[in-house]
């Protein structure tokens, strides 16, 4: 078995074992109030995640500048074809 493999397995087998556990708690707690407490947790990491998330992307866009106006890049692209018409012509290699 390859090392990729391997680590796929022990991958797979914790995530059962995390899930049953999970289900075991939740549904046939140990002690009085564990599964309350476990949908807290479970609901405050989801908003956390989500919000997270979206608080990411209003960063990155409060804080990537605007692209260029399409008119400018035309200018640019037109003054870069203008410098290439007037220089000079390079000699061609010869055969």
């Amino acid at each position: 078995m390859s090392r990729d493999q391997l680590i796929g397995t022990l991958l797979i087998a914790v995530s059962i074992i995390a899930i049953a556990v999970y289900l075991w708690l939740l549904f046939f707690p140990p002690i009085i109030g564990i599964d309350f407490i476990l949908i807290k947790i479970t609901a405050a990491i989801a908003i956390a995640t989500i919000f997270g998330i979206l608080g990411w992307i209003g960063y990155t866009l409060a804080t990537t500048p605007p692209p260029k106006p399409i008119e400018e890049i035309e200018k640019e692209i037109e003054e870069e074809l203008k410098k290439l018409e007037q220089s000079p012509t390079t000699t061609q290699p010869t055969k």
